[in-house]
């Protein structure tokens, strides 16, 4: 029995990946599918058949994730991210109204990442940490801290750009183009900024592994000390 207890360690768990906590690859197809539906359709037989569409896709990709018995929350989040798009295209009676939430939200966040890094709490840090249920004694080690911020300066940049080139798009009503750009300004630039983001991320963990090393090491040698006074 002790053996057994021995050799189950929560280091034995699988820590899960960016990926996975971004809502895995089926999180990136359904920010994808609605789309590649939405453009054409609607170029060929207008809105309401196009918001439709859209909307079916996003449902049914929500029921195979819940088939596969995934995590609830992203194929919620998915399905009400489409809606709430689909719902303000309605509102303004144009498919481009489809990327207004997504362009809009872009400079938000962008808003919000710029100032974490000013306020030294920077986005990815407070994000990373939060996701998986740990402290924030990072904030302790500048080496992490900068980590951090680089990570989350680089997500700021991806932010700012889909605002700044997808804005441009929507204000010339050039909708089909505003479809394709904001696929094509999904997943590569995600994928760019998420690797930046994993080796922040680790040179992170290292600093907080080093300075929490030196401060063992302290403690030692002050215990060490307390011995020898005592025994004098």
């Amino acid at each position: 029995m002790a053996a057994e207890q021995a050799t189950v360690s929560p280091e034995d768990d699988p820590e899960p990946s960016l990926l996975d906590q971004m809502g895995g690859l089926t999180g990136l197809v359904s920010a994808t599918l609605p789309v590649l539906v939405l453009i054409p359709v609607n170029n060929v037989w207008g809105l309401g058949p196009a918001l439709v569409a859209a909307l079916g896709v996003a449902l049914a990709i929500s029921l195979w994730r819940l088939a596969r018995k995934e995590t609830l929350q992203p194929a919620f989040s998915g399905l009400l991210g489409v809606a709430i798009c689909a719902g303000i295209a309605w509102f303004t009676g144009d498919a481009k109204g489809y990327f207004l939430y997504g362009i809009w939200m872009s400079l938000v966040l962008f808003i919000v990442a710029v100032v974490s890094i000013i306020l030294r709490w920077p986005l990815v840090g407070v994000v990373w940490k939060g996701l998986n249920g740990e402290d924030m004694g990072w904030r302790t080690v500048p080496r992490a801290r900068r980590s951090y911020a680089y990570a989350t300066a680089g997500w700021a940049t991806v932010f700012i750009a889909r605002f700044a080139v997808q804005r441009a798009l929507y204000d010339a009503d050039a909708t089909t183009t505003l479809g394709i750009v904001r696929i094509l300004m999904g997943w590569p630039l995600t994928g760019i900024v998420t690797l930046l983001t994993i080796w922040m991320v680790r040179r992170a963990n290292a600093a907080v592994e080093e300075a929490q090393g030196g401060d063992t090491t302290s403690q030692g040698g002050d215990n060490s000390k307390e011995k020898i006074h005592d025994r004098d």
